[in-house]
């Protein structure tokens, strides 16, 4: 005979599972102008969404205005995976290129958490500083990064983003750390480090590129949200402001 469990226990089992936050779900439209030395030089548009423990984003980065007239360059990727405990896993992901006249598509499919195929049209020549995927697990691709770094947050999870990228050839970091208030927003420091797979070329030129971003409150006061990230890039003074 199953015994029957006393009425407090079941009414305090009750209470604390009623007590476990709900997992948020949530849509982000999130366009930013892309400023070089001041001057427009490009645009930055996300489409994400978390629902049900999963999420999606589809993102296109361009050049714009002078700088599109002097180099048409535009990358549309589309990721997608699971969400938990704040942490993005990816699944499948999609990146297509453009850079003048040269086009290129780089697939990439996730088997728990580790990049299974890593694909690339046209086939591209593997160079020796390429990062091995099957050691990749626990990373993220470059446009779940910046879902994770520009969708909109509650204050307590600002600033505290630390993830770490592939993006089929080359290892990267993204860092958050010391919020600081400013007003009703959250100033944070950031840093993006090369890790491994770049050329040697570029690992001599720079590492680490420390930024500042900058949340704001959202429309309704219940959020905060990226609205300005500013950065010295290796040919200037870069910011990215939203729209």
């Amino acid at each position: 005979m199953t015994a029957v469990p006393p009425l407090s226990v079941f009414i305090t089992g009750l209470a604390l599972a009623l007590a476990q936050p709900a997992l948020a779900d949530q849509s982000d439209r999130i366009v930013f102008d892309i400023l070089l030395k001041g001057l427009k030089a490009g645009e930055l548009a996300i489409d994400g969404k978390i629902a049900g423990g999963a999420y999606a984003a589809n993102g296109v980065v361009k050049t714009t205005g002078l700088a599109g007239m002097i180099k048409k360059i535009r990358y549309d990727a589309t990721a997608s995976g699971s969400f938990a405990k704040s942490r993005f896993t990816p699944r499948a992901v999609e990146v297509a290129s453009q850079r003048g006249d040269d086009r290129s598509k780089n697939t990439m499919i996730y088997k728990n958490g580790t990049p299974a195929s890593v694909s690339h049209e046209p086939p591209r020549v593997p160079r020796p500083t390429d990062v091995d995927p099957a050691q990749q697990g626990g990373t993220i691709d470059p446009l779940t990064a910046l879902y994770a770094v520009l969708r909109d947050v509650d204050r307590d999870e600002a600033c505290t983003l630390n993830v770490t990228m592939f993006d089929g050839v080359r290892r990267s970091q993204v860092a958050l750390s010391a919020p600081q208030v400013q007003g009703e927003g959250v100033v944070c420091a950031g840093e993006y480090r090369r890790i491994a797979g770049f050329k040697e070329k570029e690992m001599a030129e720079k590492t680490r590129f420390p930024f500042t971003l900058t949340y704001a409150p959202t429309p309704d006061g219940t959020r905060l949200r990226v609205v300005d990230i500013a950065t010295d890039t290796i040919i200037g003074q870069g910011r990215l402001t939203r729209q």
